[in-house]
C-alpha cells in the first residue's frame, strides 16, 4: 500500500500543517518509515495530517504516529498535533446508528476520543441524505465525539443548502490552483458571506507546477518526466480543458521568473497565489511519505510575500 501525504498551509497567524493522503497508486512504502517521517515533519511544525476512512491505512498510520508522539514527545508537543479525517459513505439510506458507527470505526483506528475535523462528502446529488447525515454528524459534535465539521468537494448550490439547515460547517476541501480557479467564480461569494473557507487541493496539481516540467512537451511521450500516476494524468487532462500545452508553458516560464526573483521554488509561489486568494484558510501539497519530503519549501511560503508585479505577471 502507497502513502502520499499532503501538507496544508495556513497563512493566518503563520500555522503550519501536513496533511496525510494513503493511497495504493503512489507506490509501496512500510509504515515505520512513513511514521518516521510524520515525526519529522511534525518536528518541523508541520503538525496537522489530513486523511480519510477510504484512503486505505491513513487512518491507522495516524494512530501509530499519535501514538508514537505520546511516548517519545513531550506533553506540549501532543496539543500541537491535529488529525484531520473524511467520511466518504456509500449514498445509501442514512440512519443515526450508521453515521455513529462509522464515525466510531475512525476514532478506533485513530486512537482518539474525539475527531479534530471530520469534512464530509457525498457522491450523489439526487439523494437528499446527506443533510441526514450531517445532522447525525453535529448530534456527535455537540456529544464531543467531532470538535469541527466541515465538508469536501461539494458545490455551492449544496454549501448553501446544508448552511441554510443550519449545519455548523467551518470548510470546504475543493481542487483550487492557478489553472483551476473555479471556487473564485461563483462559491467564494458565498463563503465571504458566510464566513466557510476553502482548504485547496491539487494547488502544485502533482507537481505539474514545478520545475519538473519546465520546457517539456506533455504531448509528446518520453518527451519529459513520466506521467506515472492518476493523479498526474488528471491535472494533464485539466491543462488540455484549460489552454493547453502552449499556454502552460508560458505560466511555468512565468513561475520561474518570479521564483527566481525571490530565491523559492516554483511550487512554493503556486501555493502562496492561492493562499492570498479570497477565503483560503489552507492549502495542501502532496508529497511522497518516506520517499520525498518538501519541508523547506513548505516553510518558504510563510516568508514570501508576491508583490504587484508578480500577482499580475501570474
Amino acid at each position: 500500500m502507497g502513502n502520499q501525504s499532503c501538507e496544508t498551509i495556513r497563512h493566518d497567524e503563520k500555522a503550519q500543517y501536513e496533511a496525510i493522503t494513503t493511497k495504493g497508486e503512489w507506490g509501496a512504502i512500510g509504515h515505520d518509515n512513513a511514521v518516521d517521517a510524520m515525526l519529522r515533519y511534525a518536528d518541523a511544525g508541520l503538525t496537522t495530517f489530513d486523511m480519510a476512512d477510504i484512503y486505505g491505512p491513513a487512518e491507522d498510520l495516524y494512530g501509530i504516529f499519535i501514538n508514537r508522539v505520546r511516548r517519545k514527545r513531550p506533553p506540549e508537543y501532543l496539543d500541537k498535533i491535529r488529525g484531520l479525517t473524511k467520511w466518504v459513505p456509500p449514498p445509501v439510506k442514512i440512519t443515526s446508528s450508521f453515521v455513529r458507527d462509522s464515525i466510531n470505526v475512525s476514532r478506533k483506528r485513530m486512537d482518539v476520543s474525539s475527531l479534530d475535523m471530520l469534512q464530509f462528502h457525498w457522491w450523489d446529488y439526487s439523494n437528499s441524505g446527506y443533510l441526514d447525515a450531517l445532522k447525525h454528524l453535529t448530534d456527535l459534535k455537540e456529544e464531543g465525539k467531532i470538535k469541527t465539521l466541515a465538508l469536501t468537494n461539494f458545490d455551492t448550490e449544496r454549501l448553501q443548502i446544508i448552511l441554510e439547515n443550519g449545519i455548523p460547517v467551518v470548510s470546504n476541501q475543493v481542487q483550487h490552483s492557478i489553472v483551476d480557479m473555479r471556487p473564485q467564480q461563483k462559491m467564494v461569494e458565498l463563503c465571504q458571506l458566510t464566513g466557510v473557507k476553502f482548504i485547496t487541493y491539487g494547488t502544485v496539481m502533482s507537481g505539474l507546477l514545478s520545475e519538473k516540467f519546465l520546457d517539456t512537451n506533455l504531448d509528446i511521450p518520453f518527451a519529459g518526466p513520466p506521467l506515472n500516476t492518476p493523479s498526474l494524468q488528471k491535472y494533464r487532462r485539466m491543462v488540455d480543458a484549460w489552454g493547453g500545452r502552449s499556454l502552460f508553458q508560458t505560466l511555468l516560464q512565468t513561475l520561474k521568473k518570479i521564483s527566481s526573483k525571490h530565491g523559492v521554488s516554483m511550487p512554493t509561489v503556486a501555493v502562496k497565489y492561492i493562499l492570498d486568494q479570497p477565503a483560503v484558510a489552507g492549502s495542501m501539497v502532496g508529497v511522497r511519505l518516506g520517499l520525498s519530503e518538501h519541508i523547506q519549501d513548505t516553510n518558504s511560503i510563510f516568508s514570501l510575500v508576491l508583490d504587484e508585479e508578480d500577482v499580475n505577471s501570474i
